[in-house]
């Protein structure tokens, strides 16, 4: 298995953890370490969206009326 595939299904299992999770909270309730679980896996998700984010935005050029070529990354502080 590439290293890629192992990043993509571990994402799916938090997912699949942070739904499960979710209609638990609201069917029975979570326990407190449940819950420590459920925000540590939406700021790991969150981080992961953000990060892709960012990557799509480092690629992305725009090119002016002259012709002149500005990268995104250069007008987006990090």
């Amino acid at each position: 298995m590439k290293r890629e595939e192992i990043k993509r299904i571990m994402k799916e299992e938090q997912i699949a953890r942070i739904n499960e999770l979710y209609h638990k909270s609201k069917e029975t309730g979570l326990t407190e370490a449940e819950k420590e679980e459920q925000q540590m896996l939406r700021k790991e998700f969150i981080q992961s969206v953000r990060a892709s984010l960012r990557g799509q935005l480092n690629n992305i050029s725009l090119v002016d009326a002259d012709g002149k070529v500005e990268h995104l990354s250069d007008r987006i502080k990090h």
